[in-house]
C-alpha cells in the first residue's frame, strides 16, 4: 500500500462523519464513474461487512452516489446527492450482502448507461484511502492515488511491451502494474499506475494497439476522464 503523503494518512477534506464510510466511498464512486466514462443512468451498489450494517446511518449511500455524480469528498452537496441523482435521471439501488469480504468496508458498484456498463469492487481502507480489487470480473488492484490506466486486451505476446513502450516514449514512469487473465490467449486486463499525467495523444495511440479491447484513464486528482 502506497500513500501519497502524510495528509493521505490524516484524511482528506470531507463532508463527515467518517473518512472510511464517506470520503472513501466518494472516491470509489468516482472511480466507477471513470470506468463507465459517462454519468450512469442506472447504478446498483452492494455493501459488505460493516458497511452492510451501517451504510445508511453513516451516509455511505449518500457518499457513493455523490462520487457517481462526480462530486469530490468536500462537496457540500453530498447530503443531497440522492435527490440530485434522481433529478438528473439516475436510478440508484442499494443492497447488502452477508458474503465475507476481504475488508470490512467493501462495496461493489454496477453501472450502466445505454450500451455501456461496468462493474467494480473496492474497499475504503481508512483515512480516505481506497483500494480497488476487481474491475469487470478481473482481479486487479490499484489505489486511485496516481494516474491510472485500465486496459482490457487479448492475452497475446507484445501487448504489454507496446503499452510500456508508449509510456516510455512519452517519459511517463510506471509506478505499479497488475495483470489478470481469464485464460491463456484469452480475455485479459492490466492496470498501470504512473508517476505522471498521461497525455491524451498517448491514450489515442494506446487504443489503436493490436489486441487492445478498451482503455480507461482515471486521475482522481484531476478528475476521472470522460
Amino acid at each position: 500500500m502506497r500513500f501519497k503523503d502524510v495528509f493521505s494518512i490524516i484524511g482528506p477534506g470531507m463532508i463527515g462523519p467518517s473518512s472510511s464510510h464517506t470520503a472513501g466511498a466518494v472516491l470509489l464512486g468516482r472511480v466507477a464513474r471513470g470506468l463507465l466514462e459517462t454519468e450512469p443512468i442506472e447504478a446498483e451498489i452492494i455493501f459488505y461487512g460493516s458497511l452492510a450494517a451501517t451504510y445508511s446511518g453513516h451516509g455511505t449511500d449518500l457518499a457513493v452516489t455523490a462520487g457517481l455524480l462526480g462530486f469530490d469528498t468536500d462537496d457540500e452537496r453530498i447530503p443531497e446527492s440522492l435527490e440530485i441523482a434522481e433529478l438528473s435521471g439516475m436510478t440508484v439501488g442499494f443492497q447488502t450482502s452477508s458474503v465475507p469480504a476481504v475488508h470490512p468496508n467493501t462495496l461493489q458498484i454496477k453501472l450502466s448507461s445505454g450500451n455501456r456498463g461496468c462493474q467494480m469492487t473496492g474497499c475504503s481502507i481508512g483515512g480516505g484511502n481506497i483500494e480497488v480489487i476487481e474491475v469487470n470480473g478481473f482481479d486487479l488492484k490499484f489505489t486511485g492515488n496516481y494516474p491510472t490506466l485500465i486496459v482490457e486486451h487479448t492475452d497475446q505476446p507484445g501487448v504489454l511491451a507496446n503499452l510500456t513502450r508508449l509510456l516510455s516514449e512519452a517519459s511517463v514512469n510506471i509506478g505499479y502494474m497488475d495483470v489478470d487473465r481469464k485464460a491463456r490467449q484469452g480475455h485479459a486486463a492490466t492496470v498501470i499506475e504512473t508517476d505522471g499525467l498521461i497525455p491524451k495523444e498517448l491514450l489515442g495511440k494506446a487504443k489503436l494497439l493490436s489486441h487492445v479491447r478498451s482503455i480507461h484513464y482515471i486521475d482522481l486528482n484531476g478528475g476521472a476522464s470522460e
